[in-house]
């Protein structure tokens, strides 16, 4: 089952550059203009997960760094390395996967689509190796 952490947590307030509505617990990226939207790329650099669920303009809220509940974007198990696919959901990463980055880790785990937990740290991501 998935749970949120209430404390210790990074997060900031930014304009959702489109309709993140459906997208809540996913990884989101900053676009050039300053919003977020979602991480349309395995290799991209995301700066956290999504909390709420916003339309285009809205406040979205964006966890950085902390324990934060995050859909699976294939099985993961407990433990699990993860990553983000190209629809901003999580990945398993493993070492030898050097062109993507490493955000978290699973602490519980779940099937395609289900929410999970995790532990993600986006302030400082660094690709696998």
């Amino acid at each position: 089952m998935a749970f949120e952490f209430s404390h210790y947590a990074v997060k900031i307030s930014r304009v959702a550059g489109a309709d993140l509505s459906a997208l809540q617990y996913t990884f989101v990226k900053l676009s050039t203009t300053d919003t977020v939207v979602t991480c349309t790329a395995a290799t991209d650099i995301p700066i956290g997960v999504l909390q709420n669920a916003p339309t285009s303009g809205q406040e979205a809220e964006v966890l950085i760094v902390g324990g934060t509940k995050l859909t699976a974007g294939a099985t993961i198990a407990i433990g699990n390395i993860l990553g983000v696919t190209a629809t901003g959901t999580a990945s398993v990463l493993t070492v030898s996967d050097t062109t993507k980055y490493v955000l978290g880790s699973a602490i519980s785990g779940g099937a395609s689509a289900e929410i999970i937990t995790a532990v993600i740290n986006c302030a400082n991501p660094t690709r696998a190796n």
